[in-house]
């Protein structure tokens, strides 16, 4: 009997840079359905992406990991050991050394998922950049409860405290409009200020939006349950959403998350933008359309040498 020599393995080709989006993640609706022992809610949402974001890129250094934060909405944002980023990182073992380069272009604290889908584009990063295999979900969800939604940019459905993902049926073509008033409305803080916390769900099993005007009349008749103690706390939350709601072409005008961001949903890109004009004149006011991603649409990762 013979035996071959045993061929060497071939070295895994990792890029020495990377390059991940960070789009804005938007509820577009948000049930909270119960508060559980621990203090976790329990939440029940179609949470689906908007194509305008943020963009982390990074590249292997020595010694730990760094962060640099540079952009339009950069201020204030730490680059230390606070930020989700670092703290994305750290959730490998062995930790990686990674140097992080992040261009700051959503509003934070505004209910749409910037730090959190920076976090998830951090845990895409060190995956191309070592080849190691995501931490468990548990741990990323105690990170924070939108990052495993915000894993796989697509639309889906969100349950539990953020870790019970499931693929919802395909989303008709439709745009968004989001407008943020340059107010900071922190999630404890509206979670604190809600009267009901026990709230009916989502119906069991999701229908099949033959359309657009099926999509939005199912929309219509779901909640944001946040959206009330976010207005009490942040009132300027009802102008924006009047103003959106008044604008040609909205179908519908909500919260997304816990504010204070609130979208308008169009049929068309053309129609969201030329909604968004106006409110661009609006004094502090940050203003954004987009598409929606839908399932399988490819989201763009770049490998530079």
């Amino acid at each position: 009997m013979s035996c071959s020599k045993k061929k060497a393995p071939i070295p895994l080709q990792l890029p020495t840079r990377v390059e991940e989006p960070a789009p804005a993640k938007v509820n577009l609706t948000l049930h909270v359905t119960g508060r559980r022992a621990d203090g976790y809610h329990q939440l029940d949402s179609l949470v689906v992406f908007a194509d305008v974001g943020e963009r982390l890129r990074a590249g292997a250094t020595q010694g730990t990991s760094t962060l640099s934060v540079a952009g339009p909405l950069a201020e204030g944002v730490p680059g230390d050991g606070r930020n989700l980023i670092l703290r994305s990182a750290e959730l490998f073992d062995p930790r990686p050394a990674i140097a992080f380069d992040l261009w700051k272009t959503i509003p934070s604290a505004a209910g749409i998922g910037g730090g959190s889908s920076d976090a998830a584009a951090a845990l895409r990063v060190v995956t191309a950049l070592t080849g190691a295999p995501l931490p468990p979900l548990p741990e990323i969800a105690a990170l924070g409860a939108d990052i495993p939604v915000c894993l796989g940019q697509q639309p889906q459905r969100m349950r539990g405290i953020g870790e019970d993902l499931a693929p919802v049926p395909d989303l008709p073509c439709c745009a968004l409009l989001l407008v943020n008033p340059g107010v900071a409305v922190p999630t404890g803080a509206v979670f604190d200020a809600m009267a009901l916390r026990d709230n009916a769900p989502m119906v069991s099993r999701l229908p099949d939006w033959a359309d657009l005007d099926a999509f939005t009349g199912w929309l219509s008749e779901q909640r944001n349950d946040m959206e009330p103690s976010a207005r009490s706390l942040a009132p300027v939350t009802a102008e924006v959403i009047a103003a959106l709601d008044a604008a040609p072409g909205c179908r519908l005008a909500r919260m997304s998350g816990s504010g204070a961001t609130c979208f308008g949903l169009f049929a068309t890109l053309a129609e969201a933008e030329a909604a968004a004009g106006p409110l661009r004149r609006r004094a502090g006011w940050w203003v954004a359309a987009a598409p929606v991603a839908r399932a399988n649409d490819p989201q763009v990762t770049r490998a530079t040498t």
